[in-house]
């Protein structure tokens, strides 16, 4: 809440609608790389709201516009405050807690950010386009995950782009796509190379969701997983979340759940790796002995039965 004397809250506009970016599909290519953005958003966190341990196959950008916090990694803890960003990128295991007495309104891009694999070699300002994005992605993944001073005004352009999207003015796609490649260059404390314009179709949500929710799962299969928790993270209900699983994936999500980690599984196994104990601990089941119940269950043989026949197929 406002307080007599305080100053506004510059990102306020961006509280009306929060998912507006988040439902454009915003696909394009950066020199050498295919960037696809999965969340570009506000995000509001109360007092004390605690994101428990997750981990991201992709790029995970928090600016902290107001408030304060706590990041939880494996090995330490670190505070941040307003005007501190961090990136959590692929594989990062980490913890949020919003701090008191405000919480923290976080400025969030989630981007995946892929390699072009047998490109031919480009030449003159493509070459020069390819150099700086080459030099970001380098620099980003050197930058580690603790916080930092928004030292280059990064924060700035979330609104741009928020703002071009709900005005609608000519050129709004090529505003927001710039205003990431932005994001990305100041994070990176590197220029800017613009990019031409680029259409951005409607996502189908129900598709997008189902894409996010069963990516976190795959990403996050050995931690206990509930199905608040999944629909916590999606920000939709319980029942939306087995409709749309239902609706694109045709099963529920325990099952998607269960079979996940039976892939990991019999992977596991295949290789010989660990005991029977140690590959459950590892594939998020309960116990040894829960497994085994599970996997006969499914598969009509016991984990160690499908190890040996697994040892006597050859190689």
């Amino acid at each position: 809440m406002r307080t007599p004397g305080s100053k506004p809250f510059p990102y306020a506009p961006m509280m009306e609608k929060r998912d507006a970016m988040d439902r454009l599909e915003l696909r394009f290519r950066w020199g050498a790389y295919r960037l696809r953005v999965l969340h570009f958003h506000l995000a509001s966190f109360p007092e004390d709201r605690l994101i428990r341990y997750h981990k991201h196959s992709e790029y995970e950008f928090h600016f902290i516009a107001r408030g304060s916090g706590t990041l939880s990694l494996e090995d330490s803890d670190h505070e941040f405050r307003e005007g501190m960003f961090y990136l959590t990128g692929p594989g990062v295991l980490h913890q949020q807690l919003a701090g008191r007495p405000d919480g923290t309104e976080e400025l969030s891009l989630h981007i995946d950010i892929v390699p072009i694999e047998d490109e031919p070699a480009a030449s003159g300002e493509d070459e020069w386009e390819r150099q700086e994005a080459e030099n970001c992605i380098a620099a980003l993944d050197a930058l580690g995950p603790h916080p930092i001073p928004d030292r280059c005004q990064a924060m700035p352009w979330f609104l741009t782009a928020y703002k071009a999207v709900q005005e609608a003015e000519p050129g709004w796609g090529t505003t927001v796509k710039q205003a990431v490649i932005q994001i990305l260059l100041r994070a990176a404390r590197a220029p800017l190379q613009p990019l031409p314009q680029v259409a951005h179709p409607e996502r189908d949500m129900s598709l997008y969701r189902y894409q996010l929710i069963t990516r976190f799962i795959r990403d996050n299969y050995s931690s206990p997983l509930s199905l608040q928790d999944a629909a916590d993270r999606i920000h939709v209900s319980s029942r939306q979340l087995q409709r749309i699983m239902k609706e694109q994936g045709g099963v529920s999500f325990s099952d998607y759940l269960e079979r996940c980690r039976l892939e990991q599984v019999c992977e596991a196994l295949a290789r010989n790796q660990g005991s029977i104990e140690q590959i459950a601990a590892e594939t998020g089941f309960q116990s040894g002995s829960y497994l085994h119940y599970v996997f006969r269950k499914k598969f009509g043989l016991t984990p160690s039965r499908y190890r040996e026949q697994m040892r006597s197929q050859p190689v």
